[in-house]
């Protein structure tokens, strides 16, 4: 199977993505706020890993989530559009499976759209406190992956 760590096709170009994040928005705003940095990011991820080793499984569980919300916020963000809903996100993550699926890359389109459930289940771990601490260490993993791809 294709994945970012493991790709065989080459990256899509920056206009398909923006195409991607336009058509997935059921909401748009007229003054959007202004794009994220890395350094969020960065900071979202560190943290995450510290608790998960500090055995704090639910907020690197939240953590793990926050990094793939963050992102696709941020892509919308630098594309003109606001994420307003958990449901902006998903149509987000939909609609960019659609178009690497149509560009014929099923394999990454199939892997974005369960690692997007992965994020989501981490998000559900946050309030429950249900997963052993290896998985949420594999979402973790995944959910990074998933916003390096983005």
């Amino acid at each position: 199977m294709t994945t970012p760590a493991n790709p065989t096709t080459a990256p899509y170009p920056p206009a398909d993505v923006a195409a991607a994040v336009a058509s997935g928005l059921a909401a748009a705003n007229e003054h959007p706020p202004p794009p994220l940095d890395g350094v969020l990011v960065q900071d979202l991820r560190s943290s995450a890993w510290q608790r998960l080793n500090d055995g704090d499984l639910r907020q690197a569980s939240h953590q793990a989530w926050g990094l793939v919300e963050i992102t696709v916020k941020d892509i919308s963000a630098q594309n003109g559009a606001t994420i307003h809903t958990y449901q902006d996100i998903a149509n987000v993550i939909d609609e960019l499976a659609r178009l690497v699926g149509n560009a014929g890359d099923t394999d990454t389109a199939c892997w974005i759209r369960t690692t997007f459930l992965v994020a989501s289940s981490l998000l559900h771990n946050y309030y429950e406190n249900e997963y052993p601490k290896d998985l949420v260490r594999f979402g973790l993993m995944q959910c990074e992956e998933l916003s390096e791809l983005l």
